[in-house]
């Protein structure tokens, strides 16, 4: 099971992007498990992700949070994909990312 751990600001603009892709992945077996926080939490929560997709209002944390986390995967959300809350193509990314 692929763990998916989305962060922005407040935790709360991700909540519905998590649903969205968790319908998506239940509709493609795609075994995983997903989760949204606010940045806060990153040092709790990061470890055990397998991914982390970070909102694009906290795009400017990737370098820093990629030397912090080395050896995980760490991607963006695409701006448009996160504005119409597309959790199949945001899934889709965070699949391909991962080797998936």
């Amino acid at each position: 099971m692929k763990k998916i751990v989305l962060f922005c600001s407040q935790g709360m603009s991700t909540s519905l992007l998590v649903n969205k892709m968790e319908k998506v992945a239940e509709k493609e077996g795609y075994d995983c498990k997903i989760e949204a926080h606010n940045l806060a939490s990153l040092s709790q929560k990061a470890p055990d992700a397998d991914i982390i997709l970070l909102g694009p209002q906290i795009r400017f944390n990737e370098k820093k949070i990629k030397k912090q986390y080395p050896e995980k995967k760490v991607m963006v959300i695409d701006m448009l994909m996160y504005g119409r809350m597309d959790g199949k193509g945001v899934l889709e990314s965070a699949k391909k990312l991962l080797g998936d």
